[in-house]
C-alpha cells in the first residue's frame, strides 16, 4: 500500500487544488492506503481554513492533514518582508527541517508533490531517494513561461516593468515584458526566488499540471518535446485536471442555509446575470470601485458583483485579511437602490461554482486566476478577462487570443479601467457575436473537459502513468 504526502502553498486555492488531486488520486487506485497533507503555519492564513480541512476529512477519511510546527521567522514581525512571496519563500525555506522530519516519520513514503512555491522542499525529498514531483497549479501555457524566467533574466539588468520588448517563449508566445508575473516587473524583494523556482522545476521527477490537453493543445505539445525551453530539458509533464472543488448547497460551511445571492439568481431570466468576482486578492481602489458601479449602472445589464474593500495602501496591508466591506461608503451614494431592480451586491464572498453553475449566469468579469477559470468552463460561461496580480496578465493574453473563451478587459497605462470600457464589456458578454463565438467555444471545452477524466480520456490516462511512474 502506498503512502503521499502532499505540500501545498498557503492560501486557499493552493490548498483546495492539492485537496482535490489526493482526492482524484483515492479515487484512481486502490493501492493509495493514504494521502497526508502538510499544513505550514502561516501567518494570517492558516487559521481561516480550518473548517474546510474539517470538511475534508469527515468526508474524505483517507485524507490526513498533518500540521508542521512554527518556525521562528513566523512568529516574528512578518512586516518587516517586502511583500507576501517575499514572506512565503522564507517560511518555505525555514520548514525544511520540519519537511524532513516528517517525511521521515511517515514512512515508506511513494511520493512526495509538493506545490511549486514550495520548491525549497526538493532538496529535503531528494536526499531522501523519494519520488519528487510539483503541482503546478496554473496553465500548462503559464508553465512554460515559468521555465523561461532563467532566460529572461539575462536578456538585461533592467527591471521588465522598464522594457519595451517582447519575450519569447519558443514556438509559442511573444509576451510584452510589462506582462510578466508581478512580483517579477522589479528586480528587487522576490524576483531571485521566482528565478531559483523556475531553475527548480526541471529537477523534479516531474510535473503536474491542473488543464488537459485538449483546453492548451500548442502548450502541451511544447511541454512534452520539450521545445519551449532551449538547452534545458523539461521532465515529463501529467495534465491531469480540471481539478475543481465538487458543487455544494451554495453555503460556505455544511449545514448553513443557501447563499442569498442564488435565491436572487433563481428570479433572474435566463442567461441575462454578469457575475463580477477577482478571487481572495482581489481588491480595488475605490475610485475604481466607483468607475464599475457607474459602467455596471449605465450598462443596464443584470449584475451580481461581489464587493471587498479598497486597498488602504498601508505598509503590510496585502498581509492581512481585508475587513467587511461598508457598501454606503465605498460606493456611489444610491446606487445599491437605484440598480436593485437588475443587481445584487455581495460583501467579500459568494459560493462561486453555484453561482456560475446557475442558468440565469451570461458571462463572468474574471481576475484571470486559473482556479476560477477552470470553474468557468466547467459551467461553460464566457469571461472578460480583467487581470489584478500573479500571472493573470499573461493568463489574459492565453485566453483571449489563444484558448479564445474571454473577451478583454481594456486598461489605461496606470492599471485604471473605465467606465465605458466596464460598459462596453458587460454588455458584450451577455449580448454580441463576440459573445455566441466565446459561448461556442467555452461549451465545446466543457464536454472536452468532462470527457478527459473518464475512462480512456487523456486526464485519466496521465494520472495512470503519473502512479506507474513513482513505482518504476
Amino acid at each position: 500500500m502506498e503512502n503521499i504526502v502532499l505540500y501545498p502553498s498557503p492560501g486557499i486555492g493552493h490548498l483546495i487544488s492539492m485537496v482535490e488531486l489526493g482526492k482524484i488520486l483515492l479515487s484512481h487506485s486502490s493501492s493509495i492506503s493514504s494521502i497526508t497533507i502538510l499544513i505550514l503555519d502561516f501567518p494570517f492564513i492558516t487559521g481561516s481554513y480550518s473548517s474546510y480541512m474539517s470538511s475534508v476529512s469527515s468526508s474524505f477519511p483517507s485524507i490526513k492533514f498533518l500540521s508542521l510546527p512554527s518556525v521562528p521567522l513566523a512568529l516574528g514581525d512578518p512586516l518587516k518582508y517586502q511583500n507576501l512571496e517575499h514572506l512565503k519563500f522564507e517560511i518555505f525555506r525555514s520548514n525544511n527541517p520540519n519537511v524532513l522530519e516528517s517525511l521521515n516519520s511517515l514512512s515508506p513514503v511513494s511520493a512526495f508533490i509538493l506545490d511549486f512555491f514550495c520548491y525549497p522542499a526538493v532538496e529535503v525529498s531528494q536526499s531522501l531517494k523519494i519520488p519528487t514531483y510539483f503541482l503546478f497549479t496554473s496553465s500548462a501555457s503559464s508553465l512554460t513561461f515559468f521555465l523561461n524566467f532563467p532566460v529572461f533574466d539575462k536578456i538585461s539588468s533592467a527591471s521588465f516593468r522598464d522594457l519595451d520588448i517582447t519575450l519569447e517563449i519558443p514556438g509559442l508566445y511573444s509576451v510584452p515584458a510589462n506582462c510578466m508575473i508581478q512580483p517579477m516587473l522589479d528586480r528587487g524583494g522576490s524576483y531571485r526566488e521566482f528565478v531559483k523556482l523556475a531553475e527548480t522545476l526541471p529537477k523534479a521527477d516531474g510535473i503536474i499540471i491542473n488543464t488537459f490537453e485538449s483546453l492548451e493543445v500548442r502548450a502541451v505539445k511544447a511541454l512534452k518535446q520539450g521545445t519551449c525551453l532551449l538547452d534545458t530539458s523539461v521532465p515529463p509533464v501529467y495534465c491531469i485536471g480540471p481539478l475543481i472543488a465538487n458543487r455544494g448547497d451554495g453555503s460556505k460551511n455544511n449545514g448553513e442555509p443557501r447563499h442569498e445571492c442564488l435565491k436572487w439568481l433563481d428570479t433572474q431570466p435566463s442567461q441575462s446575470v454578469v457575475y463580477l468576482s477577482f478571487g481572495s486578492r482581489g481588491v480595488f481602489s475605490k475610485e475604481q470601485l466607483w468607475e464599475m458601479a457607474f459602467g455596471l449602472e449605465r450598462s443596464g445589464v443584470r449584475f451580481l458583483w461581489v464587493v471587498r474593500a479598497p486597498r488602504r495602501e498601508e505598509k503590510g496591508d496585502a498581509f492581512f485579511k481585508p475587513p467587511e466591506p461598508d457598501l454606503d461608503s465605498i460606493l456611489p451614494e444610491g446606487f445599491i437602490e437605484r440598480t436593485k431592480e437588475k443587481g445584487y451586491v455581495v460583501k467579500s464572498w459568494a459560493p462561486q461554482i453555484d453561482v456560475l453553475g446557475h442558468d440565469s449566469i451570461a458571462g463572468f468579469v474574471s481576475h484571470c486566476g486559473w482556479n476560477s477559470t477552470l470553474e468557468a468552463i466547467d459551467a461553460g460561461v464566457p469571461i472578460v478577462a480583467w487581470p489584478l496580480y500573479a500571472e493573470q496578465r499573461f493568463n489574459r493574453i492565453v485566453l483571449v487570443d489563444e484558448i479564445g473563451i474571454a473577451l478583454p478587459m481594456n486598461e489605461s497605462k496606470d492599471l485604471f479601467v473605465s467606465s465605458s470600457e466596464i460598459e462596453k464589456r458587460v454588455k458584450q458578454i451577455v449580448h454580441s457575436e463576440e459573445r455566441d463565438l466565446i459561448k461556442n467555444r467555452v461549451l465545446d471545452l466543457k464536454d472536452k473537459a468532462r470527457d478527459v477524466l473518464k475512462e480512456g480520456g487523456s486526464s485519466n490516462v496521465a494520472l495512470t502513468t503519473l502512479m506507474e511512474s513513482w513505482k518504476q
